[in-house]
């Protein structure tokens, strides 16, 4: 896949049902666009479906999945796929997400995104199906960096080695989640800084922020908080690395809070934005 220059979208939001109203009501929402979950539209019809026509009409959108599970070894689910495709026709979205990880085994969905290990053969098996994924939806899919609590005896490259990899052995693009990486650094004693100097800019097509539960001896990435201090401290440095603005989205998944809660929240993202485009000049 020959990559065009980073498209640059703004600062977005996650499109939750709450909120449908507000976003088609309000006069000027301050979010420049959004992003969907891919499974809840697959149906092709329905009050989600309807509401999100009406918005892709208004908005530019992203789609991000959790059902591609491109580490397994199970075969490529090509329903799925076709799915996929029959949506993204239908709403043009800029780009595809899904994650680096494997979510079932034996045709057995598991609900929950599974890490890999950092092996050199992974990095051929995830490489060669990403390939193919992006030839048959014929669009750039971007991975995430998944949070993580185990670590695997056999890997033999860190986690951002192993994604930088497969990107490049993929020529595929990154979804940077700063949350995650601050995630994981904690719960496996490493610098996260040492994760962001470790990526190449230009792979980096978008970013996730996101709250997260903090346990004391380790955190889990449940996306039901308030952005924390160290991940806003995080995304700042991940764009000054990146040296160019990077379209930026709020993750919020449950304890979904207000709209306009939300908009301030993003508006801290723009500030950061805001203060390195200062700098960057």
């Amino acid at each position: 896949m020959n990559k065009p220059q980073r498209p640059w979208l703004g600062y977005g939001l996650g499109l939750r049902p709450p909120h449908y109203e507000e976003i088609l009501t309000a006069d000027d929402p301050a979010v420049d666009w959004f992003e969907i979950l891919t499974e809840n539209y697959l149906a092709t019809g329905g009050r989600p479906r309807d509401y999100l026509l009406r918005i892709a009409e208004r908005y530019p959108l992203v789609m991000h999945g959790v059902s591609l599970s491109i580490g397994s070894t199970d075969p490529l689910d090509r329903g799925y796929l076709a799915q996929v495709k029959a949506l993204a026709d239908e709403i043009q979205p800029r780009w595809i997400s899904d994650h680096l990880c494997w979510t079932g085994n034996a045709h057995t969905h598991l609900h929950d995104l599974l890490p890999l290990p950092y092996t050199e053969e992974a990095v051929r098996h995830v490489a060669t199906r990403l390939r193919e994924v992006q030839d048959y939806l014929e669009r750039p899919v971007l991975l995430e960096n998944v949070s993580s609590y185990v670590t695997f005896r056999e890997s033999e490259l860190t986690e951002w080695e192993f994604l930088s990899a497969i990107s490049e052995e993929a020529d595929s693009l990154i979804l940077l989640d700063v949350n995650n990486i601050y995630v994981s650094a904690f719960n496996h004693d490493f610098d996260p800084h040492d994760y962001v100097n470790g990526i190449a800019p230009e792979r980096v097509w978008q970013i996730h922020i996101a709250g997260h539960t903090h346990n004391g001896d380790f955190i889990v990435d449940t996306h039901d908080h308030p952005v924390g201090d160290p991940v806003w401290s995080l995304y700042d440095y991940t764009l000054r690395h990146i040296g160019a603005p990077v379209s930026t989205m709020i993750e919020r998944d449950d304890h979904i809070p207000p709209f306009q809660a939300l908009l301030d929240e993003l508006e801290t993202a723009r500030d950061i934005g805001r203060r390195f485009e200062e700098l960057a000049a």
